[in-house]
C-alpha cells in the first residue's frame, strides 16, 4: 500500500455520504463546536489511535480542517482495512461543495 492516503473531492464526499458512507470529523473539540457535517461523527485525531474501528464493510470519508489531518486519519484506518478517503480541501471544500455544516446548537456552523 502506498504512503499515501487516497482522496477524494468534497463532491464525492457528498455522494459517498448520500450513499451510506459514514463521515468522520477529526478536528479538536472547539473546532467542532463551532461546525461540522451534520452526520459526521466526531473523533479527534489524537483518540482515533486509541479507538476500535466500527466501519469495516462501510466506507468511511474523513474531514479536517484543510486535510492534513485527514489525511493521517485515512492512512490509520486503511491500515487497519477500513476503505477510508480523505476529503481534500476539509471542511473549506465541503461547505462549498454544498455540504451542510452546523454549530452544536443546531444554528448554522462556522469553520475554524
Amino acid at each position: 500500500m502506498s504512503d499515501t492516503a487516497p482522496e477524494v473531492t468534497a463532491r464525492h464526499a457528498l455522494r459517498l455520504a448520500s450513499g451510506g458512507a459514514q463521515v468522520l470529523d477529526v478536528r479538536e473539540p472547539d473546532e467542532w463546536r463551532a461546525g461540522h457535517a451534520p452526520q459526521a461523527r466526531h473523533l479527534p485525531l489524537g483518540h482515533l489511535a486509541l479507538e476500535a474501528t466500527p466501519w469495516h464493510g462501510r466506507p468511511v470519508v474523513v474531514l479536517c480542517r484543510s486535510g492534513s489531518r485527514a489525511a493521517s486519519a485515512t492512512g490509520l484506518l486503511r491500515r487497519r482495512g477500513v476503505e477510508a478517503f480523505a476529503v481534500s480541501g476539509g471542511m473549506g471544500a465541503w461547505r462549498d461543495a454544498g455540504g451542510p455544516v452546523v454549530a452544536d446548537d443546531g444554528r448554522p456552523g462556522a469553520i475554524v
